[in-house]
C-alpha cells in the first residue's frame, strides 16, 4: 500500500472508530457534555492531561501505521510491516490505552460515573479483542519478528526505556 493510501485509510478509520468510541459515545453518555457538577480544579487538570496525552499518543500511533507500517489499524487494510517504532517501543497497545485515557479523562471532567463504567466495558472488550484476535493474527502474519517484539515489549504497562529492535 502506498503512503498516501495508508494515510487516507488511517484517517477514515480514525474518524469511524476512535472518534466514535472515545468521542461520540462519551458525548451521548454525558447528555451532550452537560456538566452537572463542575470538577475540582485539580481533577479538571488531571482530566485535561489524560485527554491531551491520550489524543497525542493516538494520533502518533495512527501516523506510525501509515508511515512505518504502510497500512492502517483497520483489520481489513493491515500494515505491510510490523509497527515497532515510536511509542510502540514502550508498549504494544498504545492506541487502546490512548482511547481509554481519553474516555477516563472525560469521566473525570464531567463527573460521569456512566462514562467510567463505559470505560471499563471498553477495556474488557479491547483486552478480549487483543488476546483472542489481534495477537494470534499478528503472530501468524509476522511470525518470529512479532514473537521477539511481544516478549520484549509489554502489552499494557509501558516500559520506561524504549525497546531496541535486534
Amino acid at each position: 500500500m502506498r503512503k498516501s493510501s495508508a494515510a487516507l485509510g488511517s484517517v477514515l478509520f480514525f474518524i469511524f472508530v476512535p472518534c466514535v468510541v472515545a468521542g461520540l459515545a462519551p458525548y451521548l453518555l454525558t447528555d451532550r457534555y452537560r456538566m452537572t457538577v463542575p470538577p475540582h480544579p485539580a481533577v479538571a487538570v488531571v482530566a485535561g492531561i489524560l485527554i491531551a496525552v491520550g489524543l497525542g499518543v493516538l494520533i502518533h500511533a495512527f501516523v506510525r501505521f501509515a508511515v512505518e507500517g504502510l497500512g492502517t489499524p483497520a483489520p481489513i487494510a493491515p500494515t505491510a510491516r510490523l509497527v515497532v517504532g515510536g511509542v510502540y517501543r514502550h508498549v504494544r497497545n498504545p492506541m487502546y490505552l490512548a482511547v481509554l485515557s481519553i474516555i477516563l479523562g472525560q469521566a473525570l471532567l464531567f463527573s460521569a460515573v456512566l462514562v467510567a463504567v463505559y470505560a471499563v466495558a471498553v477495556a474488557a472488550a479491547v483486552v478480549s479483542f487483543v488476546r483472542f484476535y489481534e495477537e494470534p493474527v499478528l503472530a501468524s502474519r509476522y511470525g518470529a519478528e512479532y514473537e521477539t517484539y511481544r516478549r520484549a515489549v509489554p502489552g499494557w504497562l509501558p516500559r520506561l526505556t524504549p525497546w531496541r529492535q535486534p
